[in-house]
């Protein structure tokens, strides 16, 4: 068992619950699933990057991702439709709960000048974005392995109904977000 499932269990519902007046635990705000999302624009040019963007999200998620494709053609970028454009991969149970260990744990804290995320990506129902500029800021992407610095989108979906709820199930689990 991941070390915040643990914590979720034994201290966070407790907190929640009289944080916020709930009498049943199951009314306490949980993460659902973990999307990671990574878009490669280059893929239009050279579609074999896809591949390697596919390697790099199957390494740090322990799980296939798979590969995302254009819904619509777009001539002024020379975008066909069904072209590859990048790949996501969704966690959900015991994935989840392993990548958002090593995400808050050891990859946040290795990002250059980093005093916190900002609190404004939540979306108004208690999910939380966020970007990551580089990848190799996760242990498992080896530094030597990687031929360009990419990007990825994080969104964290939540049972919370709104986001006061969703930020402090966030902040319980330790997310280092940005004091105002």
């Amino acid at each position: 068992m991941s070390y915040s499932l643990n914590k979720y269990n034994k201290e966070v519902v407790p907190a929640l619950m009289s944080q916020f007046g709930t009498k049943n635990p199951m009314r306490v705000p949980k993460i659902e699933k973990i999307v990671v999302n990574s878009c490669v624009s280059e893929a239009v040019q050279n579609p074999k990057i896809i591949n390697k963007t596919v390697d790099e999200l199957t390494q740090l998620s322990g799980q296939k991702a798979v590969v995302t494709r254009a819904k619509k053609a777009i001539a002024n970028f020379k975008l066909r439709e069904g072209m590859a454009l990048g790949a996501r991969v969704t966690l959900r149970r015991e994935r989840m709960w392993a990548f958002y260990d090593r995400l808050v744990h050891l990859a946040l804290p290795q990002v250059r000048d980093f005093r916190g995320i900002s609190p404004k990506g939540f979306d108004g129902r208690g999910n939380f974005n966020m970007g990551v500029k580089e990848q190799i800021i996760f242990p498992e992407i080896s530094y030597d392995k990687v031929d360009k610095v990419r990007g990825m989108n994080i969104t964290i979906c939540t049972s919370a109904s709104n986001d006061v709820e969703g930020k402090a199930l966030l902040e319980k689990l330790d997310m280092p977000f940005r004091k105002k």
